[in-house]
């Protein structure tokens, strides 16, 4: 028995047009889910920093309260960075399309964006500098060249890398929003 309401990865009927009551269109929110890469890394940092916090601990306990809170400090950073990363990705709302980064977070409204595209070439595997073939989501702005557009996603990201059809539906359901708030 399927569970849709557990999953973003479900099928759209074509009732699924239809806003929802507690559908809120000002909300930002990511049409896709945070790929194995992107979740694995998070969870990697967040065991790390349970480590660094038990070696805050025994040191609060046998050495000195300061040096703990260092410790501690750098804990917390590690935390911060493994939440941030989770957070990584393209958001979309009524007022725009939102491209967060692990440090920069960029707002583009939907009146200056001309369009939405999935093209073939060559993508960043996993953010390294090694490239390969794959498609990529392009925002295309009206003060911007076409040749400028930066990538959204990519096939080969850490989201994205071997799912090519999570990559499909977050590509049209990114598209399927520009278009509609593209509208004049």
């Amino acid at each position: 028995m399927p569970l849709p309401f557990l999953t973003a990865d479900r099928a759209f009927e074509a009732a699924d047009d239809v806003a929802l009551p507690f559908d809120d269109r000002d909300r930002w929110r990511r049409p896709y889910r945070p790929g194995p890469w992107r979740v694995g890394a998070a969870a990697i940092l967040l065991l790390l920093a349970s480590y660094v916090l038990f070696a805050a601990v025994i040191i609060a306990l046998t050495d000195s309260v300061s040096q703990a809170g260092v410790v501690l400090g750098i804990a917390l950073l590690v935390i911060a960075g493994a939440l941030r990363l989770l957070r990584v990705g393209v958001w979309v709302s009524a007022y725009g399309l939102r491209r967060v980064g692990f440090l920069l977070t960029r707002t583009t409204p939907w009146a200056q964006i001309t369009a939405v595209r999935t093209v073939q070439q060559p993508v960043r595997w996993l953010g390294l500098p090694r490239t390969v073939q794959g498609q990529a989501l392009l925002l295309v702005r009206h003060d911007r060249a076409a040749d400028d557009a930066p990538a959204l996603l990519t096939t080969h990201n850490a989201d994205f890398l071997a799912r090519a059809d999570a990559f499909d539906r977050a590509s049209d359901a990114i598209e399927a929003w520009a278009e509609e708030y593209q509208r004049p």
